[in-house]
């Protein structure tokens, strides 16, 4: 997540597992799903990013890897 010319904060990244897909662990951040509906939001200590500055989250994954396209909204 990187913040444009304006503070973010908090923030969220959602994206879908495709079939046979899951997530086992997540870091830099809280993890919530809803079927096949990834959530990833900020942690406590990452969620207010000053303009232009960035943070990064990881994940382990279960199934077959393909590239996902996530949106990362300000909630």
């Amino acid at each position: 997540m990187t913040a444009g010319s304006a503070a973010v904060d908090g923030w969220t990244a959602r994206w879908q597992l495709a079939s046979g897909q899951g997530i086992s662990q997540v870091w830099n951040g809280t993890l919530s799903t809803s079927g096949t509906t990834v959530t990833v939001r900020n942690a406590d200590y990452n969620g207010t990013l000053a303009p232009g500055t960035s943070t990064t989250f990881g994940f382990l994954g279960t199934g077959t890897p393909n590239s996902p396209s996530p949106t990362c909204t300000s909630p």
